[in-house]
């Protein structure tokens, strides 16, 4: 692709905000004229690509805006492609305002949202799918998922795709071929070889579509719902995970009335949790309304969290109230823990009541897929076992085996599920005798559909949807 010769962007490359440096770029035709114009120090236009030069900003009048370092970049060995400038200069916000204000008095065009980016793409420096992994990789909030968008940042989901459409672009020259010399009534030299492409191509695609679940756990979160009856100690443990009062906690039930949402890191990995009203039936309006919502976030949960309090005897209510969770969520793992095992007295009474637990899960088969663990999230005892099933059990739901090819984007998952669709409709097709003609239209769609991702087939619509997404100055 050829590099474009668009008029000259500029945004302030670095978060907004008191710092060392803030970086400025500029890129497009003339950027490097249109800096030499308020730069006073080398001549710009004579130096080399790929070196730096220390000197002042100035304005209009000739008065000094800051003291700078200005970076060249010529095209086409650049971000974007295209001829390039950053201007690292000291970070306050009103000196990085004044000198962007400054460019921009140069007949520069302010960058709209991911521009920068977006003419990467167009200049062919990345593959639309690497240049939404750009936007993965600043939105990051775990270690995973910067693991997952430099996965894609590296091409390497760009050169699975590719692999895919050039099987598919031999498949259907076998079957164009047949339609060319269609007069001479040609039939199938290689109807065998086809099918075995089509279902080695099938299988491909569906165990690429697998690894989406675990893709969008790394990329979004882990959602993981603390439920169980008033004062079983849900807000505690969020707390205690968090390491901050988050949560209110009172002895008062009911003191959670809303669902109440805090992000967790841990292995990598990043959990949105989420503390519930305690379940139980009541007249009072509001706090129905919070169990209401505890349902729900149940039904919508990655992984769900059960909690007991060990002093408390296990009712067939509570157990109908679990079923019924079970039930509205059946495919989400749950694991069922005691809490406050710190309080627990060393009485007849209680020594009982804990019997009486653990024979209610050992006897109910409900329970067998349950993992069930004692904690106490004032001591922390038991918190760390805690904290691994929860991660073993969201991604082991998901499949992952923490080396494979990641699809983390819904855009791609919709993609490749219309390509699945559209092979599993040739090798009907084929198995049917259906014409080449009619075999042609479902592969070819199936190109469309994965050349989309890659960005070989796209339009303005897209483009647009994506790019939105980036900050300005990316």
């Amino acid at each position: 692709m050829s590099i474009s010769e668009k008029e000259p962007i500029a945004a302030i490359a670095t978060p907004i905000g008191e710092g060392g440096i803030a970086v400025l770029r500029v890129s497009g035709r003339g950027s490097i004229e249109k800096v030499q114009q308020i730069f006073r120090g080398a001549d710009l236009r004579n130096q080399a690509s790929h070196t730096a030069h220390f000197g002042r900003i100035v304005d209009s009048e000739d008065r000094i805006v800051d003291e700078v370092l200005v970076s060249l970049f010529k095209a086409p060995k650049s971000y974007t492609g295209e001829e390039t400038v950053e201007i690292s200069c000291h970070g306050g916000i009103l000196v990085t305002q004044k000198v962007l204000e400054t460019i921009l008095r140069t007949g520069v065009r302010a960058a709209e949202a991911g521009e920068f980016t977006q003419r990467a793409f167009l200049n062919g420096k990345l593959g639309l799918e690497q240049a939404e992994a750009v936007a993965d990789l600043i939105h990051a909030r775990s270690l995973k998922a910067v693991e997952a968008a430099n996965q894609q940042l590296s091409g390497s989901l760009g050169v699975y795709i590719r692999q895919f459409r050039q099987q598919i672009i031999d498949a259907t020259a076998m079957i164009e071929l047949e339609l060319d010399f269609i007069e001479e009534d040609v039939e199938f030299a290689n109807k065998e070889a086809l099918q075995k492409l089509l279902e080695e191509l099938q299988k491909a695609i569906r165990e690429l579509l697998h690894s989406y679940e675990a893709g969008r756990l790394i990329k979004d979160g882990i959602r993981t719902v603390l439920v169980g009856r008033p004062n079983a100690g849900k807000s505690t443990l969020l707390n205690a995970l968090i390491g901050s009062e988050r949560a209110i906690v009172t002895d008062i039930a009911g003191t959670t009335r809303d669902t109440v949402d805090a992000e967790w890191n841990y292995g990598g990995l990043l959990f949105r949790l989420i503390d519930t009203a305690g379940l139980r039936q009541t007249e009072d309006l509001v706090e129905a309304e919070g169990v209401k919502r505890s349902q729900k976030a149940v039904q919508e949960a990655d992984v769900v969290v059960y909690l007991k309090d060990v002093r408390t005897p296990f009712t067939e209510a509570e157990q109908k109230e679990i079923q019924a969770l079970q039930d509205s969520a059946p495919q989400t793992p749950m694991l069922f823990v005691t809490t406050q095992i710190d309080r627990m007295q060393p009485s007849t009474a209680d020594a009982q009541s804990e019997h009486s637990l653990t024979q209610t899960i050992a006897s109910d088969p409900n329970w067998s897929n349950y993992e069930h663990l004692q904690i106490s999230a004032e001591t922390e005892e038991g918190l760390d076992t805690l904290k691994e099933l929860v991660k073993e059990q969201a991604m082991q739901q998901a499949h992952y085996d923490g080396a494979s090819l990641l699809v983390t984007s819904s855009r791609h998952r919709d993609a490749i599920e219309k390509t699945l669709q559209y092979v599993d409709s040739a090798l009907m097709g084929l198995a049917t005798n259906l014409t080449g003609d009619f075999l042609s239209i479902d592969l070819r769609a199936a190109l469309q559909q994965l050349g989309a991702i890659t960005g070989e087939i796209t339009n303005e619509d897209i483009l647009d949807s994506i790019f939105s997404r980036f900050c300005i100055g990316k």
